[in-house]
């Protein structure tokens, strides 16, 4: 017979880990962001990542009885996790809600993938935790037609590491984009469409995107972005910029504030083509207005 927890000492408990954890530069930092999640999004939706990430195959391979103290830890850790960066600008942009469970996921796979799985599971009403009804239980074996199960696990996000991020930052100097790292302008060829976010620390990252493998997401590691969208650079010279991201959905307001934030950072915007909504979402809208 399981003894009663009483739920005072558990909150006690939890209190002590919190001061614990406080007294580290980066444990601040994390507490500072899992704060703003729980006022942005509430707590429910900060346990449901919790819940998906812990109910892993690695979770389950573990004879493990966790107790409350591991779960409020766990809690801070993932809350901060999708929110990194918010306590430095609140009103970031965090990941879209399906793609909640590509940065939670061990494995980063594609979360425009996984949501497909995730709407089928809601269906199902099953009792298995989503990632362990995934890949160990139920739906193991469940093929989509939206997405296969061999595209589910092929298409994996890269998320960088802050050493890898330093290669796709980018600096203005004399109106011009210049890759830090290498001191080489920035160029996309033949006029492609690159993919760039902002960071809330203000920090420009720019990068080739690749379809479920490197993504806007990939930046930042999943976390918070002041603002998402692609962009057209002629040897260091801005031409196109539109707000366009499925991981963020950018709003016209985040576009303005970057593009004042650019220009106050010295860049020439003189033969930009600023586009606050993309020309694929205005497509998209028409092609629904039609119907």
């Amino acid at each position: 017979m399981t003894a009663e927890v009483d739920p005072t000492e558990v909150q006690n408990a939890a209190a002590v880990q919190v001061q614990k954890a406080y007294r580290g530069y980066r444990a601040r930092r994390k507490l500072a962001d899992a704060a703003v999640m729980s006022k942005a999004f509430g707590w429910w939706n900060i346990v449901d990542s919790v819940v998906l990430q812990e109910h892993t195959q690695q979770y389950y391979a573990h004879s493990k009885s966790w107790n409350a103290i591991d779960h409020w830890k766990r809690l801070k850790r993932k809350a901060s996790k999708v929110g990194k960066g918010l306590s430095k600008d609140n009103k970031a942009l965090k990941l879209a809600l399906q793609h909640w469970l590509e940065a939670v996921d061990a494995r980063h796979r594609y979360g425009h993938n996984l949501h497909a799985y995730y709407l089928h599971w809601i269906a199902k009403e099953t009792a298995e935790p989503f990632f362990y009804w995934l890949d160990l239980g139920g739906g193991r074996q469940i093929e989509l037609p939206k997405c296969s199960r061999a595209i589910l696990q092929q298409q994996q996000i890269k998320y960088l590491s802050p050493e890898q991020r330093k290669h796709y930052e980018v600096v203005i100097y004399c109106g011009k984009l210049f890759y830090t790292a290498s001191g080489e302008l920035v160029h996309t060829p033949d006029g492609d469409r690159w993919i760039f976010v902002m960071s809330p620390q203000g920090k420009l990252y720019i990068g080739k995107k690749k379809k479920g493998v490197f993504q806007h997401s990939s930046f930042l590691a999943g976390g918070a972005t002041t603002a998402a969208g692609r962009l057209v650079v002629n040897h260091g010279v801005l031409k196109l910029m539109e707000a366009h991201s499925g991981h963020y959905r950018p709003s016209p307001e985040n576009f303005e504030a970057l593009v004042r934030k650019l220009i106050a950072s010295g860049a020439d915007l003189s033969l930009a083509k600023v586009k606050l909504v993309s020309d694929d979402l205005v497509e998209k809208k028409e092609g629904e207005s039609e119907e």
